[in-house]
């Protein structure tokens, strides 16, 4: 199984919000809502925007929004 995880992480490495999901179409309008959502100050303070994958819900950060 392959869970897509969207982060954005300030640029000390925290992650400020965090939505986890198994549907690829839907976790790709997720990030693309994250990008969306940085202001250009966030983004010049390194501010990102991260999808990645995991293959497991043990893998997924604790505090993510979780959905099936």
């Amino acid at each position: 199984m392959t869970i897509w995880v969207n982060e954005q992480i300030d640029p000390s490495g925290m992650i400020h919000a965090c939505i986890a999901c198994c549907n690829e179409s839907q976790a790709k309008d997720c990030h693309d809502s994250f990008q969306e959502n940085l202001t250009e100050m966030q983004k010049t303070a390194g501010w990102i925007a991260r999808l990645r994958t995991v293959e497991s819900w043990d893998e997924v950060p604790v505090n993510s929004l979780k959905l099936n």
